[in-house]
């Protein structure tokens, strides 16, 4: 398997078997988003031949590799990945891929359906939260931790008020 070096730092997403599965749904997902290498298991190998071994995706310009290493480990929330959308269409669209067949969490995070968490956040969420007038930040916290999808227009009203 070749991986370009484009970037420093690439993430590892080790799947017990579902690395392919998970690379064509990620494609599906993201406008932005194409599989780039793939190599699969041979014969007398730790999973079937033909059985997608490794790949490389790359979404939004992001490269990720993506491993069918079996079931030791599985993801946590402790790691996430971060989508930043500059429209309330945009996060409608992602949170309803990303969250078919997996489950919503607080304050715009969510699991998919392979139990990968992300954050689908409007990046008005950081210019709102971070104004210089407490009152107004506080808000908007406020309405945040209310939310499980981010809603751009609640979270404005919600600055608007201070």
């Amino acid at each position: 398997m070749k991986v370009e070096a484009k970037q420093k730092i690439t993430p590892f997403l080790w799947f017990n078997s579902q690395a392919e599965e998970a690379m064509n749904f990620y494609t599906s997902v993201f406008k932005n988003a194409a599989i780039k290498h793939t190599s699969r298991y041979g014969e007398g190998m730790p999973l079937p031949k033909g059985t997608l071994m490794a790949g490389t995706l790359e979404i939004e310009g992001q490269d990720f590799y993506l491993l069918n290493g079996g079931p030791p480990y599985s993801f946590t929330p402790a790691i996430s990945f971060l989508v930043n959308c500059e429209t309330q269409d945009e996060v409608d669209h992602l949170w309803g891929k990303l969250t078919d067949g997996g489950s919503e969490q607080p304050c715009g995070w969510l699991k998919d359906k392979f139990g990968l968490s992300w954050q689908i956040i409007p990046s008005t969420l950081g210019k709102l939260m971070g104004d210089k007038n407490p009152v107004k930040a506080q808000n908007v916290m406020q309405a945040m931790f209310k939310m499980c999808k981010i809603d751009i227009k609640t979270l404005q009203e919600a600055y608007d008020k201070a």
